[in-house]
């Protein structure tokens, strides 16, 4: 099992950046791929950004693609996610997630840990 706890969020305007954390618990981060997903209100979970189980291999949603960016340090056992150019539509409660597939998917339902969510709040 891992817990995973993010951090990070907060209040921005738009075309400023922030960077989230995902913390996550146990000696075996290494054999997680990782996802970061996002929920507006009203809208379904979606995928942002996912890393393979090395930090190889990442994957983005074209939303985010050029301006967001997904690393890990896994002797930290802790996954970044680096938003820069941030817009109002970027506004969400998001979320970490792992999975022990070998790479990251796209569909929520193939993680099976997920962390409580860190609210960003982009203005115009």
């Amino acid at each position: 099992q891992v817990q995973l706890v993010e951090t990070g969020g907060g209040l921005v305007q738009a075309g400023e950046s922030l960077r989230l954390s995902c913390a996550a618990s146990g000696r075996t981060f290494t054999t997680y791929a990782m996802g970061w997903f996002r929920q507006a209100p009203g809208k379904e979970r979606e995928f942002v950004a996912g890393i393979s189980r090395s930090g190889g291999s990442t994957y983005y949603a074209d939303s985010v693609k050029g301006r967001f960016t997904i690393s890990r340090d896994n002797a930290k056992n802790t996954v970044y996610l680096q938003m820069n150019s941030l817009k109002p539509e970027d506004t969400a409660d998001y979320y970490c997630a792992a999975t022990q597939s070998l790479v990251p998917t796209t569909r929520r339902s193939g993680y099976g840990y997920w962390g409580p969510g860190t609210q960003v709040t982009v203005s115009s």
